[in-house]
């Protein structure tokens, strides 16, 4: 028989954990978004263990009625959510003093735990699931409730460890340590493969925390706007001519879910026409209610006339079409509309599971085939990639400048048979985004998304945290090298521009590409302004894993590295072994995020600034370290960028001794092969 425990409050049930008393049985929500559902691919005898493994979190008197309840689930929706145990409360980023907590560092990861699984920010937040379409913060319901009860009674002298989402336990450490942990999806690499993901993940075992998602450091589409907005005004750079102005040039693109909701909101920064397609229509009306695209449009014949007059009105406007992007390449094709820039942001390192749509079929259509038809679905898919490729080919031979995207598609086209292949047959002929403009212009120089997040949540501590970051960045740039002077003025109008832009979507956050100089300087001025009271509460401090340092992925941040180590994963594991004991509240490490499951190996961090010398010692080091690690990696390489800048570092710090290469002339090695 089931009861229900009396109503808590949100202390008492954070501290609870797993309830004293089974919770009534819920049901989905009708008004959220779903993850797809995955596709069958354990045998009978694995299911029984899928559903043994669930169990465990629960008392035995409970199994009898879950164990059918979560065989339900794992049959309807491919995966055990224990949607019974999602809590009463909302689950958004409050104040950091409604945490129930012995420690701000603690309480803090709270706030950005549940900052990432609010409704407003999450892409599936009753499947814990924050971006994406596979990114999770947490395998179920059980877990969540497990870390939030341990985060809310450890001391500073314990670490959390959470593997894949389940918190293995408190352990003890120290003050200087870690306060959490964090892995995700880390596989003996025989066993990293896309159906690996599927089969042990149903199981329980393992989960693909994308890049932000599974390390609490999500801040909405906002942390991937600026990347956008640097990527879009400098790929005009690339093709206008001096001074050329983008509005009323057409940037196509497709994709507004977690990472790629960013693109029309980063078009009109930039100054251009945005077109961006989207199939799911829920998620379009979401960018479209929260701001971040100006016009909804579901007939194709509309969007052309629509776009056209943008064109000829040359407009800065962004427009979003509820559709398949296929459709729109080879229309755009057909009416000789010509598009300045192209690329795409489907989830395409998910391929199989709803992270691209094919042409020809509807959303709902895919998403029943997805499930009971994979093999057919994937044909589908790889049809529809030869389709889409077919048309970009005809649009950048008469001047489309294309680039990937960092989402796997230029990968996987090349898997499904598509004309993407350079003469050579070896590099893709289009370049990733990383090749052409980050990772010369900003990786290599050190260059990469700063972000924070101020635990009062109040828009005035953001407000004044803006105004530090520009004064600091206003005082660099008057003696920075002309190197990195385009740089620095591009985050100088960043910063300024940012509250206008209306960019906060859930906590109280914000994004700045900055250098280690950059970093350092703003949260040292952070830390200061905590101390007098000038801003009220603890501010986070952390990064997309997509940086300088923090990632070794050879389809996009570290495609630009030319000494054939761009498929190893040393510089990913010594940033995130190196944040942990330099002072990093929190540490995290990755399988897959960003790219796709086996393709990447990426690490991000969290600190807590509370105004103390203490935080002022650990700011310094860790976040010196997290940048130049990989500034040396570059450097190594032969990155030209990479090694003017670590040279100048050298020159600042003298306790910095970086191995340098010697350069090799080509006449020496043209005759020895």
């Amino acid at each position: 028989m089931q009861t229900r425990s009396v109503k808590l409050d949100f202390k008492a049930e954070i501290l609870q954990g797993i309830p004293k008393k089974l919770p009534q049985k819920k049901e989905r929500s009708h008004s959220m978004s779903h993850a797809p559902t995955r596709k069958q691919i354990l045998s009978s005898e694995e299911k029984k263990l899928a559903v043994r493994n669930a169990l465990r979190y629960f008392p035995k008197t409970w199994h009898a009625e879950l164990s059918k309840e979560f065989a339900q689930e794992l049959k309807d929706y491919g995966r055990i959510y224990m949607y019974r145990f999602k809590p009463t409360y909302k689950i958004y980023a409050r104040p950091i003093d409604a945490y129930p907590a012995k420690t701000p560092q603690a309480a803090s990861i709270m706030l950005m735990i549940q900052n990432n699984l609010d409704p407003a920010v999450a892409q599936h937040p009753e499947e814990l699931i924050t971006y994406g379409g596979n990114g999770a913060v947490f395998q179920n319901w059980a877990q969540y409730l497990l870390t939030m009860h341990y985060l809310a009674t450890m001391t500073e002298e314990q670490t959390l460890h959470i593997y894949s989402g389940h918190p293995m336990g408190l352990f003890p450490s120290s003050k200087e340590a870690p306060r959490v942990v964090v892995t995700n999806g880390m596989m003996i690499p025989n066993y990293s493969k896309p159906d690996d993901w599927e089969k042990y993940n149903a199981l329980g075992v393992t989960q693909y925390g994308q890049m932000t998602a599974g390390s609490y450091m999500y801040i909405g589409p906002q942390g991937i706007v600026h990347g956008t907005a640097i990527t879009v005004m400098n790929a005009f750079r690339k093709v206008l001519q001096k001074d050329g102005k983008p509005a009323g040039k057409l940037f196509l693109t497709a994709g507004l879910g977690g990472m790629s909701g960013a693109q029309p909101k980063a078009g009109n920064i930039a100054g251009c026409i945005t077109v961006c397609a989207e199939v799911n229509p829920e998620a379009a009306r979401k960018r479209f209610e929260q701001g971040w695209v100006d016009e909804l449009i579901d007939d194709l014949n509309e969007l052309v006339v629509r776009t056209q007059k943008a064109i000829a009105d040359n407009e800065v406007v962004s427009l979003a079409f509820i559709g398949n992007i296929v459709d729109v390449w080879e229309r755009f094709d057909t009416e000789k509309i010509f598009i300045h820039l192209g690329s795409d942001q489907t989830s395409l390192h998910n391929p199989w599971a709803g992270g691209y749509y094919p042409v020809g079929l509807s959303f709902e259509e895919s998403n029943v085939l997805m499930a009971s038809e994979p093999e057919t679905f994937k044909k589908k898919v790889q049809e529809s990639l030869r389709r889409q490729v077919n048309a970009i080919n005809k649009h950048t031979a008469q001047g489309t400048y294309f680039f990937d995207y960092g989402n796997a598609f230029l990968l996987e086209a090349s898997r499904a048979g598509a004309d993407v292949m350079a003469e050579n047959n070896i590099d893709f002929r289009y370049p990733s985004y990383v090749q052409d403009i980050l990772g010369p212009m900003c990786f290599d120089y050190g260059f990469g998304p700063f972000r924070w997040v101020c635990t009062s949540g109040k828009p005035e501590d953001l407000q004044k945290t803006d105004a530090i970051a520009l004064k600091v960045l206003e005082q660099i740039k008057t003696t920075a090298p002309s190197e990195i002077q385009q740089q620095m003025q591009d985050n100088i109008t960043w910063i300024r521009e940012a509250d206008e832009n209306k960019l906060v979507v859930g906590s109280q956050a914000r994004i700045l590409y900055a250098d280690a100089e950059g970093r350092t300087k703003i949260a040292e001025a952070f830390n200061k302004a905590i101390h007098s009271g000038d801003i009220s509460a603890p501010v986070v401090l952390g990064r997309d894993h997509h940086d300088v340092s923090g990632t070794d992925s050879p389809f996009r941040e570290t495609s630009n590295i030319k000494d054939g180590s761009k498929f190893t994963a040393d510089m990913a594991i010594h940033n995130v072994i190196g944040d942990s004991f330099r002072g990093a509240t929190w540490v995290s490490i990755h399988n897959g995020g960003g790219v796709g499951w086996g393709e990447v190996i990426n690490g991000g961090f969290g600190m807590v600034l509370d105004g103390s010398k203490e935080a002022s010692k650990r700011l310094k080091n860790m976040l010196f370290y997290d940048v130049n690690n990989g500034i040396s990696r570059r450097s190594w390489a032969r990155n030209e960028e990479a090694l003017f800048a670590i040279k100048r570092e050298m020159e600042r710090t003298p306790e910095l001794k970086v191995t340098l290469p010697n350069l090799v002339e080509d006449s020496i090695l043209k005759d020895l092969f």
